[in-house]
């Protein structure tokens, strides 16, 4: 099992998300869980297209971290 770091960020409408380890698979969704679920459902899809096109699956490497400064 692999994890994949997911960047999510609201947006006028609801949300997106995109995997920096996965060039091109992003989602949208209205809501938090909705955008989770969706990003799930689209790396899942992702990571099988890959498979089926003989293409190697990235390892991951992104990790996130808060840095405190003053306000």
């Amino acid at each position: 099992m692999k994890k994949y770091l997911v960047v999510i960020e609201k947006t006028d409408t609801g949300y997106s998300a995109y995997s920096p380890d996965l060039p091109g698979c992003i989602s949208t969704g209205a809501s938090r869980e909705e955008i989770e679920r969706n990003m799930q459902e689209a790396i899942d899809f992702h990571l099988d297209g890959l498979r089926r096109g003989g293409f190697p699956i990235p390892e991951p490497q992104s990790y996130s971290r808060y840095v405190e400064v003053p306000a």
